[in-house]
């Protein structure tokens, strides 16, 4: 037998632990796009700090334990943000592929059932931007299963449309979030 009534949880030690130990100030994650020219580091203090933000707006909006969330975003630290999110509150993060049609989309999100799903208003490739907000919009039309939110990342390049009564604003939302603290997960 081994960890016999242990819990733990997967961001807590990804972000977390690093901190308590005296690492906060180290760097955690550097990203580097050729195709945005974008460059951003963070420190795991830094990257906690978001995560824990990320994790409240999932929380305020009704994500628990054993949630589903379904992320449709390119990769940018924000995809990474989102899956440490789900792991902090004990959800299931389910990664699409950002480059899918609508119909592979609504096919993931038919077998998931999210109560969330989190995305980008687009991906960007060397010649051209792929809107994904139009993309996941018509792949939810043709689920029977409804996500409550959609959490969306508006990028510069393409400020997506959003509907009032199921989309938010990440960036908007995560400046007045509080962060929450991870849970124990057996």
């Amino acid at each position: 037998r081994w960890f016999v009534g242990g819990c733990m949880n997967t961001c807590y030690n990804a972000l977390d632990l690093h901190v308590h130990n005296g690492r906060g100030d180290q760097l955690a994650l550097i990203y580097d796009s050729p195709v945005t020219d974008t460059k951003k580091k963070y420190t795991y203090k830094q990257l906690r700090d978001r995560v824990a933000k990320v994790a409240g707006i999932l929380a305020n909006k009704g994500v628990v334990k054993g949630d589903r969330v379904v992320i449709y975003m390119p990769m940018i630290p924000e995809a990474l943000i989102a899956m440490l999110a789900c792991a902090r509150l004990g959800a299931i993060h389910s990664v699409v592929f950002g480059g899918f049609a609508a119909h592979e989309l609504a096919t993931r999100i038919e077998d998931a059932k999210p109560r969330m799903i989190i995305s980008a208003s687009c991906g960007i490739e060397v010649s051209s931007i792929i809107e994904y907000k139009p993309i996941l919009d018509e792949a939810i039309k043709k689920c029977t299963h409804k996500p409550t939110t959609c959490l969306i990342w508006q990028r510069p390049q393409y400020r997506a449309n959003m509907l009032p009564w199921r989309d938010i604003d990440w960036e908007l939302e995560e400046e007045k979030t509080r962060g929450v603290d991870p849970v124990p997960v057996l």
